[in-house]
């Protein structure tokens, strides 16, 4: 086996997202893929915007979507998030495994539609919050139990390209 990076990119272990990285990367992306099983039993997902508050992350759908339907018969679910579209050097990505809790009171819907808000619409949360509370509103709270897999590239020469530079 050669060196992770120049030679070969067998053995990625020594390039996970370390805390700091993967704390980085969640407060720089707003976009996660919601992964959940659906109706049929199969593996799905849909791309969300989310916020975290607490180490919980939060996203709402409409009351009947299949994500919806989906953690009402399992709440087992995955959230991956990646750097695309950040600004943040390199490839880097963590894959959350947990459980999802759907919210459909007032008290958290309007906690929730504030926060949302104020990070996705900061020049505007009013209108914003306007559109998003309609009566099949629901609120979605992931839980995160473990990580199950990430990977930072910027820990490898080249960048995972097969350069020969220090990462």
């Amino acid at each position: 086996m050669g060196k992770t990076g120049i030679d070969d990119l067998e053995d990625l272990r020594k390039l996970r997202l370390g805390g700091d990285g993967q704390a980085e990367l969640i407060s720089a992306q707003s976009e996660c893929t919601f992964v959940f099983t659906n109706e049929d039993g199969w593996a799905s997902g849909v791309v969300m915007s989310y916020i975290e508050i607490g180490g919980f992350f939060w996203v709402t759908a409409v009351e009947g979507r299949a994500h919806v339907r989906g953690i009402e018969k399992d709440p087992r679910a995955s959230i991956v998030i990646s750097n695309a579209g950040t600004g943040l050097a390199g490839r880097r990505m963590v894959s959350l495994r947990g459980t999802a809790i759907i919210h459909r009171d007032a008290d958290t819907k309007a906690m929730f539609l504030e926060k949302f808000a104020a990070r996705h619409q900061p020049g505007n949360p009013a209108d914003f919050i306007r559109l998003l509370d309609s009566p099949r509103r629901v609120v979605i709270q992931f839980h995160p139990t473990a990580v199950a897999v990430s990977h930072d590239s910027t820990k490898m020469p080249g960048d995972g390209r097969g350069g020969t530079g220090a990462p």
